[in-house]
């Protein structure tokens, strides 16, 4: 069966990759093994020039049709009738891929807290790792937000003439020490967790929900949550905000693990493409790629600065922004503003 034939559907299809070789990683330790769950949607083109591969935030996962909704799916910016659109569920993350809870071949029990380090560099070589399993050897938009950000700018330095677009959404060059000090106060939390250091998939989930609703006052704005959750009349106690909180906290422990959140963020944290390649700049310089880099005007986790910075250091970069009240989740919420910013970004290259 040909690769065209294999994933022409307009429905989405998951599937699991598996391979039995190796993977040695920044820190030096290695995965034996990996497995990445990953869907596709949309059907390759002859030429196979149509590939959209999409990154997921740190929560996210390969179902990127279902979290950007407005943006992927029938009569969308990215229409399956007219692209092959890919997401893999990132290694660490609990959806499927090779996490800490996945056995570790070489004991036969759960990693837990042995799982190895990984860094957004790692996660770049496995999907580099599937897309050669895949046979696609051109990737016309590589896309991503935040964490998925992260991973597909450092993924970009090494696809080189074989990815035409990358957009990267409210994200970085290299984690600033604000946003890993955010990071930071998420893991103490999960760490007084009392369950926290049992070999138990449930371990921290209480300090997942603390841990969350840290992560939400640096995923929004304070003039949003002032609109969102403002009080009618005189309190003393139970205010919306603190509801709010507790509500997003309790939502994410239910669908999320504490292992494979502590594993991401710490992922987060490591990011810095210029490692090991002569700073930043000099790194940024090698891709190839057209660089869409967009900032949100309110984003307090990753600066509007920041995405400028990527823009004006790779070869033929381009800076929008998206103009929101929403803080740093405005990248999953604006989806007319992206739609918008996308198509601007393609026509000025026609």
């Amino acid at each position: 069966m040909n690769l065209q034939s294999q994933f022409a559907s307009i429905s989405m299809s998951q599937q699991v990759f598996k391979s039995a070789l190796p993977l040695v990683l920044e820190s030096g330790e290695e995965l034996p093994e990996l497995e990445i769950a990953f869907t596709t949607i949309g059907s390759l083109n002859p030429e196979k020039s149509n590939v959209i591969w999409v990154v997921h935030a740190l929560t996210g996962d390969a179902n990127a049709s279902e979290w950007w909704s407005g943006l992927i799916g029938e009569d969308k910016f990215y229409d399956p009738a007219d692209y092959f659109i890919i997401c893999a569920n990132l290694p660490g993350s609990c959806y499927g891929s090779t996490s800490p809870l996945s056995n570790n071949p070489k004991t036969g029990i759960p990693y837990y807290y042995d799982f190895p380090q990984l860094t957004p560099r790692d996660l770049a070589s496995c999907l580099e790792r599937l897309r050669k399993h895949l046979g696609l050897e051109m990737i016309h938009t590589l896309i991503g937000g935040s964490l998925g950000g992260q991973v597909a700018l450092e993924w970009s330095v090494e696809l080189g003439k074989k990815l035409q677009n990358a957009v990267i959404v409210a994200s970085s060059a290299k984690t600033s020490p604000w946003t890993i000090g955010f990071n930071e106060t998420q893991r103490m939390a999960i760490e007084s967790d009392c369950s926290w250091g049992e070999h138990s998939e449930t371990a921290g989930k209480k300090g997942l929900e603390t841990a969350r609703a840290i992560a939400m006052l640096s995923y929004r704005h304070p003039a949003d949550l002032a609109r969102k959750q403002k009080e009618v009349g005189e309190k003393l106690d139970h205010f919306k905000a603190s509801s709010y909180l507790r509500y997003q906290g309790q939502k994410l422990a239910k669908r999320f693990n504490a292992l494979s959140y502590w594993t991401l963020s710490k992922a987060m944290d490591s990011h810095d493409v210029g490692r090991g390649r002569g700073g930043l700049k000099k790194a940024l310089n090698q891709i190839e790629a057209k660089v869409l880099a967009i900032g949100v005007n309110t984003d307090l986790l990753f600066l509007p600065e920041e995405s400028q910075q990527i823009s004006a250091n790779v070869v033929r970069g381009t800076y929008k922004e998206i103009i929101s009240p929403a803080g740093h989740d405005a990248f999953l919420i604006e989806y007319q503003q992206l739609a918008y910013l996308l198509k601007s970004f393609y026509l000025e290259q026609s």
